[in-house]
């Protein structure tokens, strides 16, 4: 009897088939943080957008509030998805401070973007753009290296 060789399985993103924490693969961590990081950035963008231009808030309280509400929805789902992390108070403290200071620079960069650009139709989006890049680049190496090692 001769053995037929298998063709590669499509890639897949992993779901559940591996173990949390820091034991979460490199690549399944980063694909996983891009998904989240994407639908927590139109949470973000679609929420200062709608502050800016519906409600009237200033830019600064329109991103503040924006922001708090992309990384709240960033952190419930990378700490069960993407970090696959248990609760932890110490782990809540740190991912404070953490966003207490990707808030800073995401505010203020957001703030320095928009008041250096042209005013021209795509001054709101790069100016958020650069600031989220930003602050995402932060947060994924921050929580990878130390708060989901907790």
């Amino acid at each position: 009897m001769h053995a037929e060789p298998h063709l590669p399985l499509p890639a897949e993103l992993p779901l559940t088939d591996e173990p949390g924490g820091s034991d979460v693969d490199l690549k399944t961590q980063i694909i996983r943080f891009a998904l989240t990081g994407g639908l927590s950035a139109v949470v973000d963008f679609g929420l200062y957008l709608l502050l800016l231009n519906v409600v009237g808030l200033p830019v600064n309280g329109a991103k503040a509030i924006s922001f708090v509400a992309g990384t709240t929805t960033a952190y419930l789902i990378n700490r069960r998805w993407t970090f696959r992390a248990p609760p932890s108070r110490a782990r809540f403290v740190a991912v404070v401070a953490l966003y207490a200071v990707t808030f800073a620079v995401q505010v203020g960069l957001n703030w320095v973007m928009y008041h250096s650009l042209p005013d021209q139709w795509w001054r709101v989006p790069l100016a958020f753009v650069i600031a989220q890049g930003t602050a995402t680049v932060i947060n994924f190496v921050v929580q990878r290296a130390v708060i989901f090692k907790l």
